[in-house]
């Protein structure tokens, strides 16, 4: 097995999760990582340090990433396929409506926000390292992550019922 082939086996279902925390879309995960990969195998003999660098990749490329998606609503034409198309009940996914919350309030944010959230309190990085993957100041990483919060509580404000106690 290749050095590359290596990382990848290791470290593939943490860039998948990661891009699928910061873009809210595990489609759009998987094309970013495999865009990226496909770049990093080119010029994996020159990489120093793969996992700091795959991770920017990853970060950069859904930084710049220009194409929207399109929201199509297909209704379907039978009882059958309706069935088939929805959650069996004992499928675990149906009680994460706080995760769900969360992406929801994460997609409210502007992209380097967002990525600056996700690095801190998913991935664990240190103001630094931030600044490093984001190509910024330590300072614009503390501003982009203090802004982001503003804006989610302004979010969970403009949520609440009017007359309910914080």
């Amino acid at each position: 097995m290749t050095p590359f082939e290596e990382f990848v086996a290791e470290r593939l279902d943490g860039l998948l999760r990661y891009a699928t925390v910061l873009t809210d879309d595990p489609h759009l995960a998987q094309d970013i990582v495999q865009d990226v990969l496909l770049r990093a195998q080119q010029r994996w003999a020159r990489i120093e340090h793969p996992p700091t660098y795959v991770r920017r990749m990853v970060t950069n490329e859904y930084l710049s990433w220009r194409r929207r998606r399109a929201v199509r609503a297909v209704s379907p034409s039978t009882p059958e396929l309706l069935d088939a198309l929805s959650p069996p009940l004992d499928d675990p996914s149906i009680g994460y409506t706080e995760r769900d919350a969360m992406f929801e309030r994460l997609a409210a944010l502007p992209r380097k926000q967002r990525a600056a959230v996700v690095l801190r309190f998913y991935e664990n990085y240190s103001d630094e390292e931030i600044a490093a993957v984001l190509g910024c100041g330590t300072s614009t990483v503390r501003s982009q992550i203090s802004r982001a919060f503003k804006t989610l509580r302004d979010i969970e404000t403009t949520r609440e019922p009017t007359g309910a106690p914080r």
